[in-house]
């Protein structure tokens, strides 16, 4: 499970890492709390009405909702998804098949327990390093609305996880999938068929930079800000 993350660059400056055009009169600033059914930037490649396909650098909503969900809010938690079985799933495996997405993060949080309090940790890469997160995407439309307005339609994204590296597994023992750069183009390219094979290879490949993750303690996570990632004495 990964329920807090975040995120020290602009929309512009993500965009520039992942060799994608920015959406047209989006605002985002960087966060270092982003929580599940915020907005959260995504890089996604799709065609959008272009005769050619285009990486753009998003913002969507953390909790994935199908198309077919009556309601944005869905029943169940979906800003998490297992990358073994998603495919088994109604709510995620349209989405594998050519609807995969980037989360880029700085870093992300999981809680010890000890003596029944929750400690948190922050995970990372070392010198600051981007971290590419594994997702799926899904656009919602919103029923009650008119077809010719822009808040039709919503973006909505979940991130994927695997078991944890050996490194980071004394804290949690699920993490998000970290996706090399040499596999980011078929990951975001919609013509490329994604399946269960083809997630097990992402998997696969992302062991490389799991094995380097590092993580520390901080102080419990209140407001936002790059203070929260500080270390705190132990």
């Amino acid at each position: 499970m990964c329920g807090r993350f975040a995120v020290d660059r602009d929309l512009d400056e993500l965009a520039a890492i992942y060799g994608a055009t920015p959406v047209d009169q989006v605002h985002w600033e960087p966060s270092w709390n982003l929580k599940p059914t915020q907005s959260i930037p995504v890089i996604l490649e799709s065609a959008a009405g272009e005769a050619e396909v285009v990486r753009r650098a998003a913002i969507a909503r953390w909790s994935l909702t199908p198309i077919w969900s009556k309601t944005l809010a869905t029943r169940f938690s979906t800003f998490n998804a297992r990358i073994e079985s998603v495919t088994e799933k109604a709510s995620f495996k349209s989405s594998v098949k050519s609807r995969r997405a980037i989360v880029p993060a700085a870093g992300y949080y999981e809680w010890t327990t000890k003596a029944g309090i929750k400690q948190p940790h922050y995970i990372h890469l070392p010198e600051g390093e981007p971290l590419a997160l594994a997702g799926l995407y899904s656009w919602w439309a919103d029923p009650a609305a008119a077809k010719d307005t822009d808040t039709r339609w919503h973006l909505t994204v979940t991130m994927l996880t695997c078991d944890a590296v050996q490194t980071i597994a004394d804290v949690h023992d699920r993490e998000p999938v970290p996706l090399p750069a040499d596999l980011w183009d078929d990951w975001l390219n919609p013509q490329v068929e994604g399946d269960q094979e083809f997630l097990g290879e992402a998997v696969q490949a992302s062991l490389p930079i799991a094995a380097r993750l590092i993580h520390h303690q901080v102080a419990p996570l209140k407001g936002d800000g790059s203070h929260l990632i500080e270390p705190t004495r132990t």
